[in-house]
């Protein structure tokens, strides 16, 4: 029987900041990475069992111009 699913409090987000889920094998996951570490600043990826792994990517402030 399934058990029920946790509760999770809403994620937030901020302007600018993407939150990246990689599932991959480690070579895919490696090309990945560099391209995206050449073009943006990013966390160093959290990598877990079965082929995962989070980073988040900053791409700047992408807030709208105060008028």
């Amino acid at each position: 029987m399934a058990r029920p699913r946790r509760e999770r409090p809403e994620r937030q987000h901020l302007p600018g900041i993407a939150d990246i889920r990689i599932s991959a094998d480690e070579a895919t996951t490696r090309a990945v990475l560099d391209v995206l570490e050449r073009e943006f600043r990013c966390t160093d990826a959290r990598t877990y069992d079965g082929g995962r792994a989070y980073l988040q990517l900053d791409v700047g402030c992408t807030d709208a111009d105060p008028d």
